[in-house]
């Protein structure tokens, strides 16, 4: 994240919720509300990045989990979907788990989304003294530890461990973050453009409620100010010129004249209420669907026929597949539902 100072009236706050908790291979607890910080009616979040550690990685698990969403991610999903989060990115390296999650109506700007992971482990009092010697730790942040240690706890409980081991307490669950460094300007290198966005925490603190692991989880909420690269949706989709004939729903959309169009793009149809983009309940290839094009308004159609009779919101998401994001989303509307059939084609379905 690079640290710039912000200028001008556009800027935007975007408030950030971030998780560590190693679960210790332990199941999703019933209430998350204050993991979650569910109940906070002041924070009005924005997007969530939650770290999981030492998730159950044995081989009937990870096979398990290729195929479907993991226990973890699907309760996420579950609990934050109502509240308008959608699923955004992940990345599973053996018992680490990494989720995203923002509202839906960020979506178009959130694109070319990449992810990276490298294995590596710095344990409690050891992350303090890698600190002084490794010139890239000490670039990074960290909020005043002003809670008590957390590992190692006796399971459902607060007592830190009474085994024959008896194990010092520890700090080994931390938020650390760093901001991108900037190149120096020198006489044969332009200046710098104006600074543009500012990264400042809020909270940093433990949640002893939880007692499924032999540590507690450690949040921390950052209030990050910006100016968005993206001004406005790359595509506008306008369900109010949409109408349907028996099976088909024909949608229209416009472009701006710069966005990378692909035949691999697609427009799915989604209940209000999604968990992640793959959660359309029908979608269009648009290169396939297309029906006309003029002045830069277009018109796909998309099978409704499967779509039950119902007083559900629905939602329309442009993927691009060159931006690898949503980049244009509907306004949520109501559609009045076809006959039922199966999918006689069996067309490949787009997966993200």
């Amino acid at each position: 994240m690079s640290s710039r100072k912000l200028s001008g009236p556009k800027g935007r706050r975007l408030s950030i919720h971030v998780v560590t908790w190693n679960v210790a291979s332990a199941a999703p607890p019933l209430d998350l509300s204050d993991l979650l910080q569910l109940n906070n009616q002041n924070l009005n979040l924005d997007i969530y990045i939650i770290g999981l550690q030492e998730l159950n990685s044995g081989i009937i698990s990870l096979l398990s989990d290729a195929a479907f969403n993991d226990s973890w991610s699907s309760f996420l999903m579950d609990v934050l979907s109502p509240l308008s989060f959608v699923k955004v990115s992940h990345v599973r390296m053996q018992g680490i788990l990494l989720l995203v999650f923002a509202k839906y109506q960020h979506l178009p700007y959130i694109q070319i989304l990449s992810t990276k992971s490298t294995p590596t482990g710095l344990f409690g009092y050891w992350l303090s003294i890698a600190k002084k010697h490794d010139p890239l730790l000490r670039e990074f942040q960290e909020g005043r530890l002003l809670f008590p240690p957390t590992y190692k706890f006796d399971r459902n409980s607060n007592d830190y461990d009474t085994s024959e081991k008896k194990r010092k307490p520890a700090w080994t669950d931390r938020i650390l973050w760093r901001l991108k460094r900037q190149p120096q300007a020198g006489p044969d290198t332009p200046r710098l453009p104006a600074p543009d966005f500012s990264l400042s925490l809020r909270s940093y603190s433990s949640h002893m409620v939880y007692g499924i692991s032999d540590h507690k989880p450690v949040t921390g909420t950052f209030d990050l100010e910006l100016k968005p690269l993206v001004s406005a949706p790359l595509i506008v989709l306008m369900p109010e010129d949409l109408w349907t004939m028996e099976n088909d729903m024909m949608v229209g959309y416009s472009s701006t004249s710069d966005f990378p169009s692909s035949p691999w793009d697609w427009i799915g149809l989604y209940k209000v209420g999604l968990r992640d983009i793959n959660d359309y309940v029908s979608y269009a290839w648009v290169g396939d669907s297309q029906v006309s094009c003029s002045n830069n308004l277009n018109q796909v159609y998309i099978d409704i026929s499967g779509i039950p009779t119902t007083e559900d919101e629905f939602l329309l998401c442009y993927y691009s597949n060159s931006l690898r994001s949503v980049v244009g989303i509907s306004r949520p509307f109501q559609i009045p539902p076809g006959s039922l059939r199966e999918d006689p084609l069996g067309e490949a379905q787009p997966q993200i």
